[in-house]
């Protein structure tokens, strides 16, 4: 069988990797080019994305990767505490969260999949598909194509593989708070080591951490009610954005300001979006099937959308191993997956709400949230295990779906 991957993010490559250890060849097919600059953000990689890893020996490289956090603790726009907890579940194989630049995570699982043979064609702008008799034939800007048995579309939240399989699928949702953010060498902030203080500011979502090399990793989710019109966010200079953070976090406590001041030019932010129910995750034919972003995107505030793709990179390779055929394979993967995933989503969601509270709602998230913070630090994060704590065990058969399977 041959697999055609469209998408050379997180996802595309893992998948590539697992399904060659299933007997099964893919390719990767990038619209980006090899030289793409993907600097980009910091992301926090939770736990049950290196259990992902783990489960096909890939997790090695991407462990020595960034810097691990323990804890998280959460302040108001005056500097009162509301509360410090785990930043994951405590797993009985003691893995913990870790912040990393996403560049880097692209690079090395890249590498990966280069060393275990994976071929990955780069400026391929996926446009279509059409089936053969027995597959499926993806057509690309360039006017190439290629075939294969069936295709995956790893692309990400706007991804054209969901709009092949379903035209009518919903858009994106638009989450009503920004990000920007990155990494402050030689700044140095007080804050305990190996813990992330998050900050409800008076008007905007601000978060540091301090790292072993004596730099700052930060990001802010300054808010936006609507969804700014294309070219807005661009438009703005690095002035721009200084300037409009500096005014966001004006009388907050905290070293926001140092921050603004001494993070590397130029600043820029981007929007967040989210996928609630994509109600077709392949087309019932055994042929397309959607994995990561592009079956159910999370807002970027429940730290799983690396996570969550490597899980289904993983375990629809597992279901395409241990199922007769594609159809039933796609079917039991979406069975296996669908529960879990929408729960985190739903998650991410509120946890964005709660950043972009206005003066009534923020009154009642710090009387709230201290209690909520509270229950979770005093369980040791057993409330969120089945966030972080999800294991995968690759050698275990998977069994066809029921109408009554659901994500453990």
């Amino acid at each position: 069988m041959r697999a055609l991957i469209i998408g050379g993010g997180i996802a595309g490559p893992v998948l590539a990797v697992a399904l060659r250890r299933v007997g099964i060849d893919a390719t990767v097919f990038e619209r980006g080019s090899r030289d793409d600059d993907r600097r980009g953000a910091w992301i926090t990689f939770q736990a049950n994305g290196m259990d992902a890893l783990r489960a096909i020996d890939l997790a090695g490289p991407v462990e020595s990767l960034g810097y691990p956090v323990d804890e998280i603790s959460f302040v108001n726009g005056k500097g009162r505490s509301l509360g410090r907890m785990p930043m994951a579940a405590r797993r009985p194989d003691g893995q913990t969260s870790v912040m990393m630049p996403r560049a880097d995570l692209y690079r090395v699982l890249s590498d990966q999949a280069a060393q275990h043979g994976v071929e990955v064609e780069y400026d391929r702008e996926f446009v279509g598909a059409e089936y053969t008799a027995t597959g499926v034939i993806a057509r690309f800007a360039d006017g190439s194509t290629a075939e294969g048995d069936f295709l995956v579309g790893a692309d990400g939240i706007h991804s054209r593989v969901r709009r092949t399989i379903d035209p009518d699928a919903a858009p994106p949702r638009y989450v009503p708070v920004l990000n920007i953010g990155g990494y402050v060498p030689g700044l140095s902030v007080d804050a305990p080591d190996r813990e992330f203080v998050m900050q409800f500011g008076t008007r905007c979502f601000f978060a540091w951490m301090k790292t072993p090399d004596g730099g700052t990793v930060w990001f802010a989710n300054p808010p936006m009610k609507d969804e700014p019109a294309r070219g807005v966010l661009s438009g703005m200079s690095d002035a721009d954005w200084r300037g409009w953070l500096r005014e966001l976090m004006r009388g907050d406590s905290g070293p926001s300001a140092r921050i603004i001041e001494a993070a590397p030019a130029p600043l820029t932010g981007w929007t967040t979006y989210d996928m609630p129910v994509v109600r077709h995750w392949h087309d019932g034919r055994g042929r397309m099937v959607l994995i990561g972003d592009a079956a159910h995107a999370t807002s970027p505030a429940a730290g799983q959308g690396a996570a969550m793709s490597l899980e289904d990179a993983v375990i629809l390779a597992q279901c395409l191993r241990d199922l007769p055929d594609a159809a039933s394979a796609f079917a039991t993967y979406e069975a296996l997956r669908r529960d879990r995933v929408e729960r985190i989503v739903e998650h991410g969601r509120r946890s964005s709400a709660q950043k972009a509270a206005g003066p009534i709602g923020r009154v009642v998230r710090d009387l709230m949230l201290p209690i909520i913070f509270g229950r979770a630090a005093r369980d040791g994060g057993e409330s969120m295990m089945w966030l972080q704590g999800h294991h995968i065990d690759f050698d275990t058969p998977v069994v066809a779906a029921t109408a009554d399977t659901r994500a453990s």
